[in-house]
C-alpha cells in the first residue's frame, strides 16, 4: 500500500516525530496476524475502510510500506515483521491487564467457536463438554476439513480449530493435542474368510500380489505379503477415491504403494466404519473411532504392527490474548481432556 508524496514520488510521506497511536498498532497487529484487512475488521469490530485508513496512517508515520495486497488477503513486508516482533508482547500484556471493556463483566461472554474433524468432535470432544457448559461456557461447533477451517480461523470465524496437521507460518499458534493411531480392520465374517485354510493361495496368484505394492518392496523380508495378497480379493471401503488414509497405512506398514481402487467411498469415517461392521470389506480407521467395536468383536484387527502409523492433531488459535476469556477455558479443557482420548 503506497501513498504519493507531495513531490509526486512513490515514496510514502513521513510524519516525523509523531507519536504512534496504540489503536493503530492494535489494528496493524491484527492485520499482521490474520493476513486480511477484512478479517481484522471483523475481529476489531471496525469497518474494512476504517482498517485500511488506519494502516495507511501508520505507514505514513513510519515511512514504510507494511503490507502488499495479494489475490487473497495481504502479505507483510519485512518492516511489518520487524514491527510485529517488537510490539506483540507489550500489546498482548496490555490487553490482558486492561481486561474487558466497561460493563462487559456484567454481560455473558460470547460463544466460543470451535471447529475440527467431524469424527474427532463427535467421538472425543462432544462427550466431554459437560464441565464447560456447567461453568457457563457457550459453544458453537463446526465440523470440517482442516484447510478451510484454518482459513476461517485466520478470518476470525473460529476461535479454536483442531487441525490434522500443524499449520505453516507464524499467523497461527498450534499446540500438539493428541496422537491418533491408524488400524487395519474388517468384520468377523471377512476375517474368517481370510483365515480359512490356505485362503491366500486360493484368493490370488503371485502376480496379483506383486501388483499390490511396488515390485521392489513386495517381497521384502518381514512384509506380510500374504495378507496383502489376500486383501486384493476383499472389497475396500475408503474415505475418498485417492485413499489418503489407506495409502498412508500401506506405505508406513507394508513399505509399498497400494495400487487399487476402492469399491465403496464415503467422506465420513463413521459411515465407512458402519459399512465394514456390516460386512462390507476392509478399511483403515483411527483407533479411537473403532475402539468400542474392536472391544466388542464387531470389528477385527487384521494386523498389529510394532510401529503403527500415527498422526498428531493440533489445537490451533490466533496468537495473542482473546477478548473472550472462555476461549482460554475451552483450550485448557481440551488440552487436559485429550490425554485420555
Amino acid at each position: 500500500m503506497r501513498d504519493r508524496n507531495t513531490n509526486g514520488s512513490g515514496e510514502p510521506a513521513r510524519s516525523v516525530g509523531a507519536p504512534l497511536d496504540l489503536n493503530l498498532l492494535r489494528t496493524f497487529l491484527t492485520v499482521h496476524r490474520t493476513g486480511s484487512f477484512t478479517a481484522a475488521a471483523r475481529l476489531l469490530g471496525l469497518s474494512q475502510p476504517t482498517v485500511t485508513t488506519q494502516i495507511r496512517s501508520l505507514e505514513r508515520q513510519l515511512g514504510h510500506e507494511l503490507f502488499e495486497r495479494q489475490a487473497r488477503g495481504v502479505t507483510p513486508a519485512p518492516h511489518a515483521d520487524e514491527l510485529a516482533a517488537r510490539i506483540v508482547r507489550p500489546l498482548d500484556e496490555l490487553a490482558a491487564v486492561a481486561g474487558p471493556a466497561d460493563g462487559a463483566d456484567d454481560a455473558p461472554a460470547e460463544p466460543v467457536h470451535l471447529a475440527g474433524p467431524a469424527e474427532l468432535l463427535s467421538r472425543c470432544v462432544l462427550p466431554g463438554l459437560s464441565p464447560l457448559v456447567d461453568a457457563g461456557v457457550r459453544l458453537r461447533i463446526t465440523p470440517g476439513l482442516t484447510e478451510p477451517l484454518l482459513e476461517d480461523l485466520r478470518a476470525g470465524r473460529h476461535d479454536l480449530v483442531i487441525a490434522t496437521f500443524r499449520p505453516r507460518g507464524r499467523a497461527l499458534t498450534a499446540l500438539p493435542l493428541t496422537d491418533e493411531e491408524f488400524v487395519l480392520v474388517t468384520s468377523p465374517t471377512q476375517a474368517d474368510r481370510l483365515a480359512s485354510s490356505d485362503q491366500t493361495e486360493r484368493l490370488t496368484s503371485p502376480a496379483q500380489a506383486e501388483r499390490l505394492t511396488s515390485p521392489a518392496r513386495a517381497e521384502r523380508p518381514g512384509t506380510p505379503a500374504r495378507l496383502q495378497a489376500a486383501l486384493h480379493a476383499v472389497p475396500l471401503v475408503a474415505y475418498a477415491e485417492d485413499l489418503p488414509i489407506v495409502r498412508r497405512y500401506w506405505r508406513h506398514v507394508f513399505g509399498g504403494r497400494l495400487v487399487r481402487q476402492p469399491e465403496v467411498t464415503m467422506p465420513d469415517l463413521n459411515a465407512v466404519k458402519a459399512a465394514v461392521v456390516g460386512g462390507t470389506g476392509f478399511t483403515v480407521l483411527p483407533r479411537y473411532l473403532c475402539a468400542a467395536e474392536l472391544a466388542s468383536g464387531s470389528l477385527v484387527l487384521l494386523h498389529d504392527p510394532e510401529d503403527p502409523p500415527i498422526n498428531t492433531s493440533f489445537l490451533v488459535q490466533r496468537p495473542g490474548t482473546s477478548g473472550n476469556p472462555h476461549v482460554a477455558v475451552v483450550r485448557d479443557h481440551l488440552l487436559a481432556a485429550a490425554r485420555d482420548w
